[in-house]
């Protein structure tokens, strides 16, 4: 039996791990949640639904969320059900997840997860991590306090290169190649581009996401996110890491192997697959989600990406190769030109694009008294940087997006 918690359990990610648990209570039980305030009554019920004895909450106190507990409780017969022990306060989701688990399922968005990431590291619990954002601008950070095997990815296109991976020695692999689905924008122009609305950006023609992960997805900001992060993970260098559009997503990604042999991972678009892998971690949950029907015909695509109207992954790549806080510098100022699009503060060429320029004045600017708005190299980051550098980058992005210097070009 894997004890279980999950960090930021009402979004799409935690809610599927939940569908997973509650078919599987053999093999899983949840001993904490993490949300915030803004669902209480799905936080309520999933606490109702597993016994939850641990919640970590923000956005609401502790005293107005035992109560709404109870009369929910109460509202579903409930009444006798032990009411969990609540958190409350910034630090929530990092308290619970140094709590005594064997899976800690990080499903946060953006920066916000790095220092729950931190707190499971050092908790000795195995870390499935949904989100990518805490390893890529915390790297150096993350890498020093994780255990071999200790990080199992769940973004599909990772646990796809991890189940490959196994097909063969470290020495033995050529090169990782990421697919993409190439978004809802795949072969449009960059003129095309400029027109795009917030409305539009946030149809993701494949997956169901929360809005920051669908218009990172549209920009394929995310796909430059996935290329640090698979360096990362597998220490495979950048110009080995290959990113080709396929817009099934039905192959998650592939290893190309030293005898020209590739290993491609496929099944339906359905995060349930990477979250119970991530969660049963080496082994695999029986009817996780449906597979692949083989008696109907299919056609899959592949094409390459078009990084004239996309750069985002070589600017990623850039960012990465950079390391240190360069990569918290691009994650933290696309997250705030994102808000700023979402807001119409800013055009949909305006995010990758101002981006860019934060990342190049932050680069430029190595050795700055200005806490965040140097870089500095891998070798001597600390959180604080990492912080401050994220900080820097949402100021300075966002002065950008509210001049006009981010918008059309």
């Amino acid at each position: 039996m894997r004890r279980v918690v999950i960090l930021g359990s009402t979004g799409s990610i935690g809610t599927q791990a939940l569908d997973i648990i509650g078919r599987n209570p053999d093999q899983f039980t949840v001993v904490g949640l993490a949300a915030t305030g803004r669902e209480p009554t799905l936080l309520i019920d999933q606490c109702l639904d597993h016994r939850v004895p641990v919640v970590a909450v923000t956005g609401v106190s502790a005293d107005d969320f035992r109560q709404q507990f109870r009369a929910r409780a109460a509202s579903r017969g409930q009444a006798s059900v032990a009411e969990p022990e609540v958190i409350t306060g910034a630090q929530a989701a990092s308290r619970i997840a140094e709590i005594s688990a064997d899976v800690v399922l990080n499903g946060l968005a953006g920066a916000a997860g790095l220092e729950p990431t931190l707190a499971a590291l050092r908790a000795g619990s195995v870390l499935a991590l949904a989100n990518k954002e805490s390893l890529i601008i915390g790297g150096p950070l993350v890498k020093a306090l994780a255990g071999p095997n200790q990080i199992v990815p769940v973004d599909s296109e990772h646990s796809a290169l991890a189940q490959c991976l196994r097909a063969g020695r470290a020495q033995e692999v050529h090169r990782l190649v990421l697919t993409a689905s190439g978004g809802p924008f795949r072969g449009w122009t960059a003129a095309q581009l400029a027109e795009v609305t917030p409305d539009q950006a946030l149809r993701h023609p494949t997956w169901a996401m929360g809005p920051l992960v669908t218009i990172n997805s549209a920009t394929l900001v995310n796909k430059g996110l996935e290329v640090i992060e698979a360096h990362l993970l597998f220490d495979v260098d950048f110009p080995a890491i290959d990113v080709v559009v396929h817009p099934q997503s039905i192959v998650h990604s592939m290893v190309e192997f030293c005898d020209g042999s590739t290993i491609a991972q496929a099944s339906p678009p359905d995060m349930r697959l990477p979250i119970a892998m991530g969660l049963a971690w080496p082994d695999r949950v029986p009817q996780a989600t449906a597979a692949c029907d083989w008696r109907q015909a299919q056609v899959w695509q592949f094409e390459p990406l078009d990084e004239e109207a996309f750069p985002a992954v070589r600017l990623a790549r850039l960012a990465g190769s950079s390391g240190g806080t360069a990569p918290a510098v691009f994650n933290g100022a696309d997250e705030a030109c994102v808000a700023a699009f979402l807001a119409g503060r800013l055009d949909f060429p305006g995010i990758v694009r101002t981006v860019g320029q934060v990342l190049d004045e932050h680069l430029a600017a190595a050795g700055d008294d200005e806490p965040g708005r140097g870089w500095i190299s891998g070798a001597q980051v600390e959180l604080t940087h990492v912080l401050a550098a994220d900080a820097w980058a949402r100021r300075r992005a966002t002065v950008l997006a509210d001049s006009g210097v981010g918008g059309p070009g």
